[in-house]
């Protein structure tokens, strides 16, 4: 019973990862109008918003060392407010990193549904160009780790 639920699981991301790319390609994710504002994607029931890096590096002021909030083994964590003034943690994914577009999205769209009191949750996210990043609600109390060991 445990396998036929990851296998659905995955069935299901799988189905929503098509339909996400089914929608990018309709609306030309790539237009400089679409560009300016954040939107939602409409593939199942995933509510995060896409940004475009442009967005980002001007929430967090073109990502300065003053904003930095943290760094990982995944990359680093900056404090940003968005247009509308919502102030968010945006995590700058390394580069580097061996995650492929296709995993990536499927990350945004398992995080985009996962919703627990306990967890942080996904606000958005940017694919642009060579830029992975992801948009959280900021946590003002700072992360678990900065109170065991900070």
């Amino acid at each position: 019973m445990f396998c036929y639920q990851n296998i659905e699981f995955l069935v299901y991301c799988h189905g929503l990862l098509v339909a996400l790319d089914k929608l990018r390609s309709r609306t030309g994710s790539d237009s400089k109008k679409e560009a300016s504002t954040p939107k939602e994607t409409n593939a199942g029931h995933i509510a995060a918003q896409t940004f475009t890096f442009r967005e980002l590096a001007a929430a967090t002021k073109n990502f300065r060392q003053d904003c930095l909030l943290g760094e990982g083994g995944f990359g680093r964590v900056y404090k940003g407010r968005l247009e509308n003034g919502q102030v968010v943690a945006v995590k700058q994914l390394d580069r580097n990193g061996l995650q492929g577009n296709r995993e990536f999205l499927v990350e945004v769209l398992m995080l985009s549904l996962l919703h627990h009191p306990n967890l942080v949750n996904l606000i958005g996210y940017c694919a642009d160009g060579d830029q992975r990043l992801l948009v959280y609600e900021f946590m003002p109390l700072g992360s678990l780790e900065d109170h065991l060991h900070g």
